[in-house]
């Protein structure tokens, strides 16, 4: 994995010593009400720290971006999740950090098409990642559990090289 640079963000691959800064910020509230809550923050980083990008901006530690890749020629394809801590929320980072994630997943690994799957009330959300140029394919019914104990819907989204808004 190599470093990204975005306009306002870093993007370096993740290390053990990043586990505890990432579980910082993965049990704030903002975050844990779109990612769940864990019961050791820790252990769920570490667990997909291998995946998973740090971001940076001016040096500091702000979130993390995961991709994930389907290898079979039939279904070639990648994803990302993204977390950041709630002082980041609102600014623009989390679309750079897409963005940024998005031109390396296309351009340099060769993907032609990136999928997305937050939940369907993070609107923020959603509305970031349409910036980059993901477009919605559809609602996944009772996709994941909420922090409540009851089942939400997600969103599915997608991106085509052809769409990537630089």
């Amino acid at each position: 994995m190599t470093t990204l640079t975005g306009a306002y963000v870093v993007l370096r691959p993740a290390t053990d010593a990043d586990i505890a800064p990432l579980a910082v910020i993965r049990s704030a509230p903002e975050v844990t009400l779109w990612w769940g809550p864990e019961e050791d923050y820790p252990a769920a980083v570490a667990e997909d720290i291998d995946r998973t990008f740090v971001v940076e901006v001016d040096g500091r530690i702000i979130g993390a971006v995961q991709t994930y890749e389907e290898e079979d020629p039939m279904y070639r394809h990648a994803g990302m999740d993204i977390y950041l801590e709630p002082t980041a929320h609102g600014k623009g980072i989390g679309t750079d950090a897409v963005r940024t994630m998005a031109k390396h997943l296309i351009r340099t690994v060769g993907h032609h098409r990136l999928v997305i799957d937050p939940a369907a009330a993070n609107t923020a959300a959603v509305r970031a990642y349409e910036k980059v140029g993901f477009r919605k394919v559809g609602v996944l019914r009772a996709y994941e559990r909420g922090p409540d104990g009851t089942f939400h819907d997600g969103l599915l989204l997608d991106l085509l090289a052809e769409d990537l808004a630089d």
